[in-house]
């Protein structure tokens, strides 16, 4: 027997004392198990108050269960959800006997994977489920309820539809060996490619949009010794994250944080003062900002505002001037006037004080904008695919340029037809049209217990 046919139970809130715990059971067993815990036919979709008595007879809670009835469930299978107090000891006695009547326990993310299995759910809309679980900001929620909601699903419906047109215009030919594409139909089929692959690129090209939603927008603070970079850390972390000193180099490596600056999350990274002429110590911790700034998404470069601008390396200032920068002068508070000149033209400045926060709501919305930047809309949608996405959607594009360098070359319709194939199975791959159940596993394995 399957073990997807078992029927199975799980603790779905955290592990902890709380007001209240959620047990979910989920398989063909809700049913009996309903009758047998708490007597009469069970209403699907409304809540009752009951006394959940295990096998022996011995109160354990009086709890709320509400039965849902399949399809129309989260798995697609009845099931049953019982909320008890939130005493761990009594979450974990009623899972016992939950147990003892027969229930399996859930593995990680079985709930979903059946939802998926019982087609409540594509793939992409499966993984959405553990996003929305994880989003550290309002953006990365918006993105992952608009996946929930099937936005990539449709979006790749939209392109394998097209796939099979053309590959459907392209196998009535196979049967015909003397005869190929005439002029009309391959300037049709070109079109498809041609459009296939725009769309193809568009969706590959929020890969790096997803990543930052995911793991935060990685924010570099550079500048020279003492101008304020710790400092500026703290004002926009809200505490003395960072030692303060008035002594130059104070720090040696970089300290990361993150923050919820505005819709987005940031991970802030403090790291060791430019200083042209390091002692041993500093040149290690200016090695390590060499490294950081590499792999930025977004650098606040801090100028001393009382101080004459210093020069930047030279392969920093390249990284800078390609990538979205705010120059800040800190210590606006010791100087009147205009702004100074910024070491690299054209990038928005912010005059702030670190000491009395002077600045810092100007700052905030400078970074907002540029962060807001990084989105990929399509429409009214927020698009923002992960790495496996990613792979699949690139081994699609090979596919397609396989298929459309044979299409100009008036190659074989046969083999035309089996590069259309592997792309059309890549992009199965991402809404789970391919069945590959190791892959499922391993995709499910990284939820919850309980999801």
């Amino acid at each position: 027997m399957s073990r997807h046919s078992d029927t199975i139970a799980a603790l779905a809130t955290p592990v902890g004392t709380a007001a209240i715990a959620l047990l979910r059971v989920s398989g063909s067993d809700s049913v009996p198990l309903t009758l047998e815990i708490f007597g009469g036919s069970p209403l699907p979709r409304s809540a009752r108050h009951a006394d959940y008595r295990d096998r022996g007879g011995a109160l354990l809670d009086d709890v709320l269960f509400t039965f849902f009835k399949g399809p129309g469930s989260y798995t697609g299978e009845d099931s049953l959800e019982i909320s008890c107090h939130g005493n761990p000891f009594i979450a974990q006695k009623i899972l016992e006997d939950l147990f003892a009547r027969g229930c399996r326990a859930a593995e990680p993310g079985e709930f979903t994977q059946r939802a998926f299995l019982n087609g409540r759910m594509d793939l992409s809309q499966a993984e959405a489920v553990m996003d929305l679980i994880h989003a550290r900001s309002e953006r990365a929620l918006a993105a992952a309820n608009q996946q929930l909601r099937g936005a990539l699903g449709r979006r790749l419906a939209g392109l394998t539809d097209g796939l099979l047109d053309v590959l459907a215009r392209v196998e009535a030919y196979i049967d015909f060996p003397d005869e190929d594409l005439p002029p009309e139909d391959r300037a049709l089929v070109a079109g498809q490619f041609a459009w296939i692959l725009r769309e193809t690129d568009r969706l590959l090209a929020t890969s790096h949009y997803g990543e930052l939603l995911r793991d935060g927008i990685k924010t570099v603070i550079l500048g020279a010794p003492n101008a304020g970079k710790s400092s500026l850390l703290n004002r926009l972390v809200g505490h003395e994250r960072a030692l303060v000193s008035p002594e130059p180099g104070t720090t040696r490596d970089f300290i990361e944080e993150r923050i919820l600056l505005g819709p987005h999350g940031l991970r802030l990274i403090d790291t060791a003062g430019l200083n042209p002429s390091p002692a041993p110590l500093e040149k290690l911790g200016i090695e390590k900002t060499l490294e950081r700034a590499e792999e930025a998404d977004l650098f606040l470069l801090v100028l001393d505002a009382t101080q004459p601008t210093p020069a930047l390396p030279s392969s920093l200032s390249e990284r800078i001037r390609g990538s979205p920068t705010v120059v800040v002068f800190n210590k606006s508070d010791l100087v009147a006037g205009a702004l100074g000149a910024t070491p690299l033209a054209g990038l928005p400045a912010v005059k702030v004080s670190a000491l009395t926060g002077a600045g810092m709501d100007e700052l905030a919305a400078t970074i907002i904008g540029l962060a807001d930047t990084f989105r990929q809309d399509f429409g009214d949608e927020s698009v923002a695919i992960n790495a496996r996405h990613a792979d699949a959607l690139g081994r699609a594009r090979e596919g397609l340029r396989a298929a459309l360098a044979k299409l100009n070359d008036n190659g074989p319709v046969e083999l035309l037809a089996s590069d259309l194939r592997v792309t059309l199975n890549a992009m199965g791959e991402i809404s789970g049209k391919i069945d590959n159940e190791r892959m499922l596993d391993r995709l499910f394995a990284a939820f919850c217990i309980g999801k």
